[in-house]
């Protein structure tokens, strides 16, 4: 199979808004990025993937997209996207852009004129339905809470919503509609952008004939997933879309492909696939309930965790590459997610990166996480900004979970806690901005911060630049090309694999626990990297400490098979 470009990059997650503010206005800018460029260079990162910086009311905090050609005065000029294009290319980095293409804003010119007239071309470009029995067309919950459907004036039609009433999605049974997608797709990869993450695509196609459903809450209601995700059909707009626009440019598209089984990865993602890669939320929705209600979090351990990351391997890596990823806009901070409270450290956060950057496939690094960012703890919800959030604390509270038993939920679970704004130093405003941020900083940015990092060679920062350092060159054969085996142990706390690439192989393992475990070995290991103290070998192998990751290099011959999977 023939390699692409992309397939031994690593890609930095950007939230604009939160990353650096070069004016003072307490939000975050292409300006801003483009000082930080030093900053990314020395983490050793590739690829930027900037969350939306078009036009946009910021209802959803641009993921509401009034205008697709232009640059949110928030973020600059069209002219600072070209700098930013050129100058990241200077640093040896490109730009992937987030691609919003299943709604845009009420505000986008198309949905105005579709307002004003029910009748003009513009309409066709949404869904409008007619109400049913003086209510909305069916029984469908938003995303973000209420019904899918907001009624046009006084009239009785109504139109589609997945996510805020202020989304109204596209309808993609148009042609007229896709190819005006299909023509800004093309103008942006003419300005020399590496390509894109694709927002939400699994919703452009709905089940025909929007039928209710028998309620799966309290309030009656039925989620849009039950009809509105990844439907029968969806297969033909995005094999077109493919054909319109990505195939004709060596880019890199990356789908957030909701609601796809393991089995379906081949079909999105891959030499013959939708897209270059999808992203896979098994591990990151690990503490859901399958009809996402954060406040009925289902308990697991080492082992789910571990049965889990290998279902994921095996799925991606039979096709191609995955993105690799623990955090995002979408997610809390890692060590939060995965870590329990009492263990949140060096041990811990230096593990997440390990297992992050030796897995097979493309990792994906969120703003923070080489720092070892967390939670920002809230004291009511009015501290909330994310509408997700507030969504999920009204739904706690009608199930009838008490008031502080559903803002410790929301505090586990809300998104605000990976926007708040970087922490530079532990200056005024972090370092982020002069002016007062946009969102409430995270108190332990005092201590947690860039700065501080730099200066300290056993610090997560540090950690990881030696780690990235060490996939791009002494291990680029096995990490960026080799295959990956589990490395059986019979212990539900270690996650262990074999990556080998031809004649050359290395074991890394992982304790995933907060006590000494025993890492079953055959034979001697050079230690290539470990986060921690030198394991301490036995006759029955190498004993690691709470968290501690190894990489061993067999010293004579193959890898020996561990023992049975549990």
């Amino acid at each position: 199979m023939n390699k692409p470009w992309w397939k031994d990059k690593i890609v930095y997650q950007i939230y604009p808004k939160s990353f650096a503010d070069s004016n003072g206005d307490g939000i975050g800018d292409l300006k801003g990025i483009i000082g930080k460029l030093p900053y990314l260079q020395a983490l050793g990162v590739d690829i930027l993937w900037l969350c939306p910086v078009f036009c946009s009311p910021m209802a959803d905090n641009g993921y509401d997209i009034s205008d697709y050609e232009h640059i949110d005065p928030m973020f600059g000029t069209d002219e600072d996207m070209t700098e930013l294009i050129a100058e990241a290319k200077r640093h040896g980095i490109r730009i992937l852009l987030d691609l919003v293409i299943n709604h845009t804003s009420d505000r986008h010119a198309w949905f105005q004129a579709a307002l004003r007239d029910p009748e003009s071309p513009e309409a066709s470009f949404y869904v409008l339905k007619k109400g049913v029995n003086g209510g909305p067309p069916n029984n469908w919950r938003a995303i973000f809470g209420g019904s899918v459907w907001e009624r046009i004036g006084e009239t009785d039609l109504y139109y589609y919503h997945t996510f805020a009433k202020e989304q109204p999605d596209l309808n993609w049974e148009n042609p007229v509609l896709r190819e005006e997608l299909y023509r800004m797709i093309r103008g942006w990869l003419e300005k020399g952008i590496a390509g894109f993450r694709i927002d939400a695509i699994a919703f452009i196609k709905k089940d025909p004939e929007y039928a209710s459903y028998p309620p799966d809450d309290a309030d009656g209601m039925v989620a849009v997933q039950r009809g509105g995700e990844n439907q029968p059909g969806i297969g033909d707009f995005l094999k077109e879309l493919k054909e319109q626009t990505f195939s004709k440019y060596d880019c890199l598209t990356v789908a957030e492909a909701t609601g796809i089984s393991l089995d379906e990865v081949a079909a999105f993602a891959g030499p013959d696939g939708y897209f270059s890669m999808t992203f896979n939320f098994l591990l990151c929705d690990i503490d859901l309930t399958g009809d996402y209600r954060w406040y009925e979090p289902r308990k697991w351990d080492a082992k789910d965790f571990r049965k889990c990351f290998f279902d994921v391997m095996e799925a991606t890596s039979s096709v191609g590459y995955g993105p690799n990823f623990f955090e995002n806009h979408d997610l809390p901070r890692s060590l939060n997610h995965y870590i329990p409270e009492e263990d949140i450290g060096f041990m811990s956060a230096s593990m997440l990166a390990t297992l992050l950057l030796t897995a097979h496939g493309v990792p994906f690094i969120y703003q923070g996480e080489e720092l070892g960012m967390t939670n920002a703890g809230r004291s009511s919800i009015d501290e909330f900004e994310d509408l997700s959030t507030r969504d999920q604390h009204e739904r706690a509270i009608a199930a009838g979970v008490p008031p502080e038993q559903a803002l410790l939920y929301m505090n586990q679970r809300s998104r605000d806690h990976s926007r708040t704004p970087f922490q530079w130093n532990a200056g005024p405003g972090a370092g982020f901005s002069t002016g007062e941020p946009w969102l409430k900083l995270n108190p332990n940015y005092v201590t947690v911060n860039a700065e501080a990092e730099e200066k300290d060679p056993d610090s997560i920062l540090s950690y990881y630049r030696n780690l990235i350092r060490l996939r791009k060159g002494y291990l680029y054969n096995v990490l960026c090309d080799g295959d990956l085996r589990e490395y059986k142990t019979g212990d539900s706390d270690i996650i262990a694999y074999t990556r080998t690439n031809g004649t050359e192989s290395v074991l890394i393992a992982h304790n995933f626990s907060s006590s000494d475990t025993t890492l079953p070995l055959g034979g001697a290991y050079e230690v290539l990297l470990t986060n921690g103290p030198a394991p301490d070998f036995t006759a029955g192998g190498a004993v690691l400490k709470p968290y501690q990751s190894v990489i061993l290099r067999p010293e004579n011959g193959p890898i020996a098979e561990g023992g049975a999977r549990n």
